[in-house]
């Protein structure tokens, strides 16, 4: 059944941190919409069936340019990546609205387990998964977050990242999430769409997937070996070792990583990427634009996936790589980290954090 969406104003959280430039802005966005919302070198391409080249899309679609192409009847996969479920586990997301066409992918599919969230899916797991989606080379993949955040748009930069990675190259993020779409009034409906299984077979350029050991190498031979930065993708307070993600045993950053918050690339308190101008602008000062290696990490690969879209994407660096596993595998590894509290400041946190959960 579909139907048009009446605009309903709900109230959406202020993101955990806003860029450091201005944290102590604070406020609230309002946002209509029908939907349920859960709170380097050149790069290579492996061997799938290349779309022509006057089929090339724009790897940011808006809400009236896609449903253009809905009414038209274009060649689409549309991935709608919230989780089957919100957080009560009760109420449904997909089942409850949703652009027309669009399947249920929820963004965790293609995430690693919990002790290691960013750990990429084996060849074998994303062929799977990507067949059961319908995956076609030629079809146009669009990828539809909430639209609530720059962390939600994050999860949409990742599932971007492993697409490209397998070599498909019509691959678009819908600006707004399903925010937009629905403020605007457009049609959702609440039919369960199964496409049919495709035969796509996976195999993701590997080379473009930094690994924990190859972040090692490259620091014990940073003074001899080739120039590269390594971009913290993470708020302030990971990078100064204030806060860790829970699966990380240590808190810090990598050795000599220079921090890039990944909200700095967005309008405030919005998914909505700041104009191209802009965001060169931001790459350009931070020293992300030039002739040295850039890896981007944060904790997860999530926020980083974000930092490589931008840079490769919308202002087309080439030597940008993604350390998908990020802090919490290198926490876990006996490398050093920088910014590492004491011993004495862990305790005293850890006692801290007793208390407070006895307060509740």
């Amino acid at each position: 059944m579909m139907s048009p969406a009446a605009p309903v104003k709900f109230q959406m959280p202020i993101p955990r941190r806003a860029p450091r430039a201005l944290k102590m802005l604070m406020g609230c966005l309002v946002v209509a919409t029908g939907f349920c919302v859960h709170p380097l070198k050149a790069q290579t391409q492996p061997a799938i069936a290349a779309a022509p080249a006057e089929a090339i899309v724009a790897p940011i679609i808006t809400p009236a340019a896609l449903k253009a192409l809905i009414d038209k009847k274009a060649n689409l996969r549309i991935l709608d990546i919230r989780e089957l479920m919100q957080g009560d586990g009760k109420t449904p997301n997909y089942d409850a609205g949703h652009i027309p066409g669009a399947i249920a992918a929820p963004y965790s599919s293609i995430r690693g387990p919990e002790k290691n969230p960013g750990l990429v899916l084996s060849d074998q797991e994303l062929t799977r998964l990507f067949r059961k989606w319908g995956i076609d080379p030629g079809a146009h993949i669009v990828i539809a977050p909430v639209g609530s955040d720059a962390s939600d748009f994050g999860g949409a930069a990742r599932l971007f990242w492993t697409l490209h990675l397998a070599g498909l190259k019509r691959i678009s993020i819908l600006e707004g999430g399903l925010g937009a779409w629905g403020a605007l009034g457009y049609p959702i409906e609440t039919t369960k769409n199964t496409p049919s299984a495709s035969s796509i077979s996976v195999k993701l350029d590997r080379t473009q997937i930094v690994t924990t050991n190859e972040i090692a190498g490259l620091i014990r031979n940073r003074t001899s070996g080739k120039k590269f930065l390594l971009s913290d993708s993470r708020p302030e307070d990971y990078f100064l070792g204030e806060d860790k993600h829970p699966s990380s045993p240590r808190a810090g950053t990598l050795p000599g990583a220079k921090n890039h918050d990944h909200e700095e690339w967005f309008q405030l308190n919005t998914s909505k990427l700041l104009p191209r101008d802009q965001l060169e602008s931001i790459a350009k000062n931070a020293g992300l634009i030039g002739d040295q290696d850039v890896i981007t990490f944060c904790n997860t690969g999530h926020w980083s996936a974000t930092t490589w879209f931008v840079l490769t994407q919308l202002l087309g660096q080439r030597n940008i790589k993604l350390y998908p596993e990020s802090t919490v595998s290198w926490s876990k590894s006996r490398n050093p980290m920088d910014n590492e509290p004491s011993r004495a400041a862990v305790l005293k946190q850890q006692l801290k954090d007793s208390v407070d959960n006895l307060k509740r």
